[in-house]
């Protein structure tokens, strides 16, 4: 498909004007914006933009949550030639000096007042920043800064200027290539300064394109638009493959409202990360706890009966008559109104990606009857690398290589990538964009990983991150830390881990609890806590960590490989792992190294034999004050178990 985002705007606008294009709730009312709406409005910013100066090839911030007019006006940018850098909008103002530096951006659009004050915050470290304006006006009615305006005063002398000059908008729209940089997207690096991930129209409409195809996808389709814009995948569900298949993108009112927003929606095409689909399930099984007897018998019965005949009636095999009819009045009763709960009622098709997600948790979605499938990609890759196809879903892989894609393994297992969705370079980084790409066009994903006898690909870890246990019993053993930190991230008492082991003797991990699930469990018990430090140091909470610890080190007994991954001590964290403390990336991956620096005395008392350390740590509140949680944290040792053998 060679074309440009721009001229696939104009395309839905001519021959679908009235049909929906976008939806936002406001004031709790939701606001059509049709195709010819869209397109006028594009129109109407991109003048705006070129009487305000804005040059083609050209960066231009966008920062802000998914609404529309932050949408068009990354499709005026992209008319005009510009190059839109959207970043994400709870990222602090100094996360955003090093972008707006690095592209020599003039020229930002946000969406409120919150974002206008990071702005401004960093203006003089960005001095050539020059040109501010904001969507929503609340809150600013008395700034006076040079340079700040109103987005809608922009679309005001827009529309004055395109009845002056008619054509400028077409002829603008026409001089852009499908080879054009059409965005560009900084990565949320674990290390060091993030990277400008350049993408062309090329790139981002051929991946939308064939993901489109993959899963047929048409202008019937709905999707909600919750997750930050600045992530790729958010930018490919609700920006690429919107304007590839014409679907209706829905934007919620804030992100307070998205559990209500998406029972009004009711998507047919849904994207969450693990953690979302953790949280939904969580919430489910709180409110069961509190329900009635009767109806929490029912709910366990008809689970039961959905857990063992579900995915194989998901994967479009027979379960028999009378499971079938167990299954049916289960629906009735059970799985329909459970989906109509969680909002998922009209989903055709789910996907999941960023980490692996528990086979029970994987299990639970499908068996209820929602089309549950795992993708792989990344940022350098459009995304759409290997997917599942219907009735080939399984929790362990993450699908088969999609339409133009071609894996091979390197000689130390790291997985290597072809295809035409692949990044165009890092921005003024050579030597990075070196070091992924080959001369030849291989990307080095540096994920380890291996193709199944199903030809679906199975992830490992991050390359660099495995490593070997060194002395002791599993000396030599292969340890995989993500691998070890996900099984534990299962359990839904669970929201975080950190693992260490390579060059040790053994493994140690450091968790963080679910709060409101390890709160919901404490409540029933009458177990008192002052808040989440308190919480976190129950010996109650402890033995319950120490039975998931213990679980799953009896799972990876049971694995050849990573059987000497087992965990040997752990300790519960006082504080969440937080990605304004530098704990986690924008996209909530773990910075392991970051976290071994700043509780090196953890690491030290996991690995002495001390059974508790006091520590005091500084956190950032939402408001940019600094203060202190200290806590004496207790560290405790976990049962083992010998590798099982496989049978002969």
């Amino acid at each position: 498909m060679q074309t440009t985002f721009p001229r696939l705007l104009l395309e839905h606008a001519k021959s679908r004007p009235t049909a929906a294009a976008m939806r936002e709730k406001e004031y709790g009312i939701w606001q059509t914006t049709t195709w010819a709406d869209m397109a006028q409005l594009v129109e109407a910013v991109a003048c705006g933009l070129h009487q305000a100066g804005l040059q083609r090839g050209e960066h231009m911030v966008v920062i802000g949550a998914n609404r529309p007019r932050l949408y068009a006006t990354m499709l005026a940018a992209q008319s005009l030639g510009a190059i839109p850098v959207p970043l994400y909008q709870d990222a602090v103002g100094a996360e955003c000096v090093f972008p707006i530096n690095n592209a020599d951006v003039r020229f930002a659009v946000v969406e409120d007042q919150e974002q206008v004050d990071k702005m401004l915050e960093i203006r003089d470290r960005c001095p050539q920043l020059s040109h501010i304006y904001y969507d929503d006006p609340r809150g600013l009615r008395n700034y006076d800064q040079p340079g700040l305006g109103a987005l809608e005063e922009l679309i005001g002398a827009g529309q004055a200027f395109a009845k002056i000059h008619t054509q400028l908008f077409i002829e603008q729209v026409e001089m852009a290539q499908p080879d054009d940089v059409a965005a560009m997207f900084f990565t949320s690096g674990t290390t060091g300064n993030p990277k400008g991930v350049v993408h062309t129209h090329n790139t981002l409409i051929d991946r939308a394109a064939v993901g489109a195809r993959f899963d047929k996808l048409t202008e019937n389709d709905e999707v909600l638009a919750y997750l930050p814009p600045a992530w790729i995948g958010q930018n490919i569900f609700s920006y690429a493959q919107w304007l590839v298949a014409g679907y209706v993108v829905n934007c919620p009112e804030s992100g307070a409202t998205v559990t209500i927003d998406l029972k009004e929606v009711g998507p047919t095409y849904y994207f969450a990360p693990p953690r979302v689909f953790e949280g939904l399930l969580t919430t489910v099984m709180i409110r069961m706890e509190d329900a009635g007897t009767l109806k929490r018998k029912m709910f366990h019965a008809f689970m039961d009966v959905a857990r063992r005949v579900g995915p194989t009636r998901m994967d479009g095999k027979s379960i028999g008559f009378m499971d079938s009819l167990k299954y049916a009045l289960g629906n009735v009763f059970v799985y329909g109104p459970l989906r109509n709960s969680l909002g998922l009622s009209r989903v055709r098709v789910a996907y999941t990606a960023g980490e692996a997600i528990g086979p029970d948790l994987f299990s639970f979605y499908r068996s209820i009857g929602i089309n549950l499938k795992q993708l792989y990609g990344s940022t350098e890759t459009a995304v759409f690398v290997c997917l599942q196809p219907d009735h080939e879903a399984r929790a362990d892989t993450v699908g088969v290589p999609c339409e133009g894609v071609e894996i091979k393994l390197s000689e130390t297992g790291e997985i290597l990538v072809k295809s035409p969705g692949l990044l165009k370079e890092y921005y003024k980084n050579p030597a990075a964009t070196a070091e992924v790409l080959s001369a030849d066009g291989w990307y080095h994903t540096s994920d380890a990983g291996f193709i199944d006898a199903s030809g679906h690909l199975k992830i490992i870890d991050r390359v660099k991150d495995v490593g070997r246990i060194k002395g002791g019993a599993n000396d030599g053993a292969m340890f995989a830390p993500k691998y070890v930190e996900n099984k534990l991230k299962f359990f839904s008492q669970i929201k975080e881990v950190v693992a260490y082991g390579d060059q040790r003797e053994k493994v140690c991990v450091m968790v963080n609890i679910d709060f409101e699930a390890v709160g919901n469990w404490a409540e029933r018990r009458n177990l008192p806590y002052a808040g989440y430090t308190d919480l976190a140091q129950k010996p109650e909470v402890y033995e319950l960590i120490r039975e998931c610890v213990e679980k799953v080190n009896a799972d990876l007994s049971r694995d050849e490989l990573l059987a000497g991954s087992q965990i040997s001590r752990f300790l519960v964290l006082h504080k969440e792992l937080d990605a304004d403390d530098g704990e986690l990336t924008r996209t909530n991956k773990v910075r392991r190294g970051f976290i071994a620096d700043k509780y090196s005395v953890l690491i030290d008392a996991l690995y002495s034999g001390k059974t508790e350390q006091y520590i005091e740590t500084q956190v950032k509140f939402e408001d940019g004050r600094t203060g202190s949680v200290s806590a004496t944290l207790q560290v405790r040792d976990a049962k083992t178990f010998a590798p099982v053998k496989a049978a002969a």
